[in-house]
């Protein structure tokens, strides 16, 4: 795939709860991530926990990439996000994320959904 100017904003709002869908949208942003094109990835909901470092290496899905993997593969690429309100719900704040992870608000995730050339995605 070529490299591209369009983004892709990938919102997740599962986690364990609902592990299929959860590790759909991590390998979607994933392998967008490796073939080059820009991606923003939103941990809200149920996913905002996998913004705490050692979260991701207890999620398992059979025939799934390890989530760690997937998630590193985005930090190192790409833009992982936690949602504010869902990381204040959970006591999180800056001090506890991963290196790398930013929190930021809806205003933030609507500007780049809206942005020119981006395709939202939400799992």
């Amino acid at each position: 795939m070529p490299e591209t100017s369009r983004t892709l904003v990938v919102k997740v709002t599962a986690g364990a709860d609902a592990p299929e869908r959860c590790s759909q949208a991590f390998t979607v942003a994933a392998t967008a991530a490796a073939a080059g094109v820009p991606v923003s990835l939103w941990l809200t909901g149920e996913s905002a926990w996998f913004a705490l470092p050692g979260r991701a290496a207890e999620f398992t899905l059979p025939h799934a990439a390890p989530l760690p993997d997937l998630l590193d593969a985005v930090l190192a690429a790409g833009t992982v996000t936690l949602c504010s309100q869902c990381a204040a719900r959970r006591g999180m704040t800056g001090a506890d994320v991963l290196a790398g992870v930013r929190i930021a608000g809806a205003a933030v995730f609507v500007e780049e959904a809206l942005a020119d050339g981006a395709q939202a995605l939400v799992y």
